[in-house]
């Protein structure tokens, strides 16, 4: 089985907002998917299902926020427990990829784009989605 070829659901866990990205199977085109606003564990990993199951997704990629040093600190601890939870709720594959900078990133495609990050909070959580999940279908492709 080609993961390569899975529809996949990119996730960006952030403290206020989880954002979403979706490939389109084999093309590898990775698209914004909106983003949830963080309520409790267990209802945002059932809004997150519900979601992968309106786009038919095969998989899901969660980015984990290790420290500089390549250490698992608060933030990554954290997603880890979103992980585990997702992985209780499905029987879909759950992958994770370091997501190191990618909010950072997601904030300069977006002001080339000329928007304004610091006001389109869930347009950054969205786009460094995308930017997880583009990141871990690269890795696929090596």
């Amino acid at each position: 089985f080609d993961r390569r070829k899975r529809k996949l659901m990119g996730i960006d866990l952030g403290e206020r907002r989880i954002g979403l990205a979706v490939n389109h199977g084999a093309s590898m085109l990775v698209l914004p998917a909106g983003h949830l606003e963080r309520v409790k564990l267990k209802y945002d990993v059932d809004r997150v299902l519900e979601m992968a199951q309106e786009r038919q997704v095969e998989g899901f990629v969660v980015g984990l926020p290790y420290t500089l040093s390549g250490e698992v600190g608060v933030q990554a601890k954290r997603a880890q427990g979103f992980v585990r939870a997702l992985r209780k709720r499905t029987n879909l594959p759950v992958y994770t990829v370091d997501e190191s900078f990618t909010t950072f990133e997601a904030e300069g495609i977006l002001r080339a784009a000329g928007r304004q990050p610091s006001r389109q909070r869930g347009a950054v959580d969205s786009a460094a989605a995308v930017l997880i999940l583009q990141r871990f279908l690269d890795e696929m492709r090596q």
